[in-house]
C-alpha cells in the first residue's frame, strides 16, 4: 500500500476532534468529516488552511467491520485514475479505522441537480461530466480483475473546483469478479430508482447492472430530475418509466430535457444523448453496451455538441 499511514492524533486535530461542524455526511459504515492537513508534512493544519481532505471514520461493528475496512483500503490504494477519488492516507491505530481521501469541493452531482438554478451546469458541462463519469466506470470494469461498483448513482459522482468528476467508492460497494464468471450473487446495495430490473429478483450483479445504473445517472444529467421523485404521470420514484416513452421519439425529447438549459437547446446532440441513455437502459442486459462503448459514444456526442455550439 503506497498511501500514507497517519496518526489518529493528526486526524483528530485536522477535523477539530471530529466536530459536528466538520461533518460532511453519514453512511451505513461510517461518518465523513472535512479536515485540513499540511500536504508536505502530513500534519494537522488550522481550519481552512493547508490541504482539505475527506476523513471517513469506520463505525465499529466487530471484526466484520475491520474486514470491510481492510478490503476498501487494499482496493482504493491500488487505484490511479483521474475520474476516481484518490485515497491519500489511512489510520489503523488501536480501535480506530480511518480512510483519508482528497476532498471534492464541488460537492456531488446530485446536489447540483437539486438546485433550482445552477448556471454552472450548462449543456457542455453536463456532457463533460457524463464523459468523465463513464471513463471512471470503464476503468473499474477493465481492471485485471473487473470490478462491479454496484452503487452507481448521482450522489457518488463528486465534482472538484472545475466540475471535473470523480467516482466515490465506499465501504463494500465494489465487488471483484472471479475468473470468467458471468455474475456475482450479493445482497442488493444501492438506491431505489437505480436498480437494473434483472438484479432485483435474483440478486445477480454483473458489469451490465452497473451500465443500467449509469444510464439512470445519464438520464438525471439530461433531464435535471432525480431518480426518486413523483412524476406527472403518477409514477412515483421511477424516472426511467416516466422518461422512456419521450426519449424514444425525437419530437418528444424536449419534454424530458432540463428546462434550465434554456435557449441553448441542442438538437442533434440531444437526440444522440437520448440514444445513448436508451441503450444503457435496455431491459435485456445483453442489449446494453459495455462501458468502453459508452465512452466512445459520449466522445462522439462531445464532438457533435462542439460543432453545434461553434
Amino acid at each position: 500500500i503506497q498511501t500514507q499511514l497517519l496518526c489518529y492524533s493528526v486526524l483528530k486535530a485536522a477535523t477539530q476532534k471530529f466536530s459536528c461542524k466538520n461533518l460532511l455526511g453519514q453512511g451505513g459504515f461510517g461518518d465523513v468529516y472535512i479536515g485540513y492537513i499540511n500536504h508536505c508534512t502530513m500534519t494537522a493544519a488550522r481550519p481552512g488552511g493547508g490541504y482539505a481532505v475527506a476523513v471517513k471514520r469506520l463505525r465499529k461493528k466487530g471484526t466484520q467491520g475491520d474486514n470491510e475496512w481492510l478490503n476498501e483500503l487494499k482496493f482504493l490504494a491500488r487505484l490511479n485514475h483521474p475520474n476516481v477519488v484518490k485515497l491519500i492516507g489511512y489510520c489503523s491505530e488501536r480501535e480506530h479505522r480511518i480512510l483519508v481521501y482528497e476532498y471534492m469541493i464541488g460537492g456531488s452531482l446530485e446536489a447540483h441537480l437539486l438546485k433550482d438554478d445552477d448556471a454552472e451546469l450548462n449543456w457542455r458541462r453536463r456532457i463533460n461530466i457524463a464523459l468523465g463519469a463513464a471513463k471512471g466506470l470503464n476503468f473499474l470494469h477493465t481492471l485485471g480483475r473487473p470490478v462491479i461498483h454496484r452503487d452507481v448513482k448521482a450522489s457518488n459522482v463528486l465534482l472538484d473546483a472545475v466540475s471535473f468528476c470523480h467516482w466515490s467508492l465506499g465501504f463494500t460497494r465494489q465487488i471483484w469478479t472471479q475468473g470468467d464468471q458471468s455474475h456475482v450473487s450479493s445482497r442488493i446495495l444501492g438506491t431505489k430508482g437505480y436498480f437494473a430490473p434483472e438484479c432485483i429478483g435474483t440478486g445477480h450483479l454483473t458489469l451490465k447492472t452497473d451500465v443500467y445504473s449509469f444510464g439512470v445517472v445519464l438520464l438525471e444529467i439530461f433531464s435535471g430530475n432525480c431518480a426518486a421523485k413523483k412524476y406527472s404521470n403518477g409514477l412515483e420514484g421511477n424516472l426511467v418509466q416516466w422518461a422512456k416513452p419521450y426519449l424514444s421519439n425525437k419530437q418528444d425529447i424536449r419534454s424530458v430535457i432540463d428546462k434550465r438549459i434554456g435557449e441553448n437547446f441542442p438538437g442533434e446532440g440531444a437526440q444522440e444523448f437520448a440514444r445513448i441513455i436508451l441503450q444503457c437502459l435496455c431491459t435485456d442486459p445483453t442489449g446494453r453496451p459495455e462501458m468502453r462503448e459508452v465512452v466512445a459514444n459520449l466522445e462522439r456526442l462531445e464532438k457533435i455538441c462542439e460543432a453545434e455550439q461553434s
